[in-house]
């Protein structure tokens, strides 16, 4: 789950994570009323989930309230489109103002979970204020790290070397470590899957300062922080995805012409390369587990038609734990109630796979049965190419 840059540092202030002075304004008048307080020099920062705000006219520098206010009034209501966004770009319902503060220095702060080393990495670079995947493809040598080892958590000698191997010294280097271990104390606690800072802000009087902050977390722990999950902004997720987790189903929208419903990440993965390898590209990736219902394959039908992208669309149930006959009950249900929108390739195999077969055969609905996993992809990719051209 993503929070908004607001909430991350609202989370990362209570475990000692120095931020600017700022609040939350989802009017002019409210922003006025901060710059006010604050002011005069703000920072007003469109809250979106996505990165190249700047580039995109989302942070703006006002010198006045009564410019906070003006500035507020353009930027609450507009979309905003940066590299992350996609050609739809990103209402914004409401910004951040902030202090305005005298930059020395730009660095970067990241925690991640590395699943090779199967241990969280804590990464810093001086190169704040670029993407971090831009340095890690052109000066991979700018990004130091630092392995966690789970049982012994992250140390304070960890802490100084990356500190030290940014250049630091003094009051500033003495706080740029707190400012590390408060920030993997706050990663660790929350569950978190990602925490970055970007920039870690130096200022003139050499403190250290989170200028942009950045969380997402483990939504298999999300139970366990009810005051995190409550951050959840629908808006700024995608309808279908959302609409998914209400039947806890795993959605993932793409950008193929593919629909793709299976049971299990494996078998989705599968999937989705011998579509690839057969020529065309899976337009989600929707897993209905292993356990799953006739209702939730009901559910989860509806959702793959509904995808305006899905030109055609391929079932493929293996018949572990769940049944091929109640995979096909739930699959003519929908059918019946919702229509066949796309074409429709249907591969089933296990256990009850013949009465699985039969229903879908006697159903009196036009489905495209197929054998295997090969037969499935070479008629469904032509389908939706089909499809694409009318």
């Amino acid at each position: 789950m993503k929070i908004h840059e607001y909430q991350a540092k609202q989370i990362l202030y209570k475990y000692g994570v120095r931020i600017p002075k700022g609040e939350v304004a989802e009017t002019p008048s409210k922003a006025r009323e901060i710059a006010e307080r604050i002011g005069p020099n703000v920072v007003l920062k469109a809250q979106v989930h996505a990165g190249g705000r700047g580039k995109g006219g989302g942070i703006k520098l006002v010198s006045s309230a009564q410019e906070a206010e003006k500035i507020a009034q353009e930027m609450i209501g507009m979309t905003l489109f940066t590299h992350q966004t996609g050609p739809e770009g990103k209402l914004v319902k409401r910004i951040l103002v902030e202090e305005a503060l005298d930059i020395t220095r730009e660095l970067y702060v990241g925690i991640v979970v590395d699943r090779a080393k199967e241990a969280p990495v804590v990464m810093a670079s001086s190169e704040g204020g670029v993407e971090i995947e831009k340095v890690a493809a052109e000066t991979p040598e700018l990004i130091f790290k630092e392995y966690v080892n789970p049982a012994a958590g992250f140390l304070g000698f960890q802490a100084r070397n990356l500190a030290f191997k940014l250049g630091l010294g003094g009051e500033t280097f003495k706080q740029a470590v707190k400012f590390i271990l408060s920030l993997y104390k706050a990663f660790e606690a929350t569950d978190a899957s990602l925490a970055e800072i970007n920039p870690l802000l130096i200022t003139k009087k050499g403190n250290v300062l989170a200028l942009d902050a950045k969380m997402n977390f483990d939504d298999n722990a999300l139970p366990r922080h009810p005051e995190i999950k409550e951050m959840r902004d629908l808006d700024e997720e995608d309808p279908l995805e959302v609409e998914a987790s209400k039947y806890n189903l795993n959605y993932i929208k793409l950008d193929g012409n593919v629909g793709c419903m299976v049971n299990g990440a494996g078998l989705a993965m599968a999937t989705m390369d011998i579509i690839m390898h057969s020529g065309s590209m899976p337009a989600n990736f929707l897993d209905v587990g292993g356990g799953v219902s006739e209702e939730a394959v009901k559910n989860a039908f509806e959702i793959l038609v509904s995808d305006q992208d899905v030109k055609a669309a391929l079932i493929n149930i293996f018949g572990g734990i769940v049944r091929c006959d109640l995979v096909a009950n739930g699959i003519v249900k929908a059918a019946k109630e919702i229509g066949l929108k796309v074409p429709m390739v249907v591969r089933l195999e296990g256990t009850n796979v013949d009465l699985g077969k039969k229903i879908l055969k006697e159903s009196g609905l036009a489905f495209y049965p197929a054998a295997n996993m090969k037969e499935a992809a070479e008629k469904v990719v032509p389908l939706a190419k089909q499809q694409e051209r009318s």
